[in-house]
């Protein structure tokens, strides 16, 4: 039931975080205001397709 996510930022798009996530539960693409080292402060960070 879970599968691997990589997180990217949405300012840089640098893909900055792995992960895991119930599919069954959270069908959606999640989002969360993580660190991004590249810009220096806390961004959001979306699902890669």
């Amino acid at each position: 039931m879970r599968e691997g996510i990589i997180l990217r930022c949405t300012e840089c798009n640098e893909e900055n975080y792995i992960g895991d996530k119930n599919k069954r539960l959270h069908p959606e693409r999640v989002e969360y205001n993580k660190y991004c080292p590249r810009c220096n402060k806390k961004t959001v960070h979306k699902e890669k397709k």
